[in-house]
C-alpha cells in the first residue's frame, strides 16, 4: 500500500486480527469516494463472533478518543457497519462477505493491506 496510513485505522485493523477476525483488510479509498478515507474489512465465523468483534473494536476506538457516528446491522450480526467519519469498519459473516464482495468494488491494486501475524508482531515488539 503506497498511501500514508492513519495510525488509528492500522491499530484497529490489528486489534480485529488479535480478536481472531478472519481476512482482515485495510483499504485506502479516499481517491475513490467521498464517503470515507479508509475501509476496514473483516470476517467472523458466526453471528456471535461478528458481534463480539464489533463490541471490541468499538471499545478500542472509544479508548483512542474516536466517537462512532453510526452503526448498522448489529441486531442481525451478519454485516455490521461502523461509521467513524473518515473510517468505515465492515464486519461480515463469511457468507455475506463472499456474496457482496466489497473487495471487487474497492481494491484498485495499490490501496489494500492484508493484516497478517507479522504486522501484529511488529506492534507487540514495541510493547513493554
Amino acid at each position: 500500500m503506497k498511501h500514508q496510513l492513519n495510525e488509528d485505522v492500522l491499530e484497529a485493523s490489528k486489534q480485529l486480527f488479535l480478536k481472531k477476525a478472519e481476512d482482515v483488510k485495510l483499504l485506502h479509498v479516499s481517491h475513490m469516494t467521498i464517503v470515507a478515507d479508509y475501509f476496514i474489512l473483516a470476517s467472523g465465523r458466526s453471528d456471535v463472533h461478528v458481534k463480539a468483534l464489533c463490541d471490541d473494536v468499538q471499545k478500542f476506538m472509544l479508548d483512542r478518543g474516536r466517537q462512532r457516528l453510526r452503526i448498522e446491522g448489529y441486531r442481525e450480526g451478519r454485516w455490521i457497519v461502523l461509521d467513524y467519519g473518515d473510517v468505515l469498519i465492515h464486519l461480515f459473516h463469511r457468507q455475506e462477505r463472499e456474496f457482496y464482495g466489497l473487495e471487487r468494488l474497492w481494491v484498485d491494486g495499490e490501496n489494500a493491506l492484508q493484516i497478517t501475524e507479522n504486522d501484529v508482531k511488529q506492534v507487540e515488539e514495541l510493547l513493554p
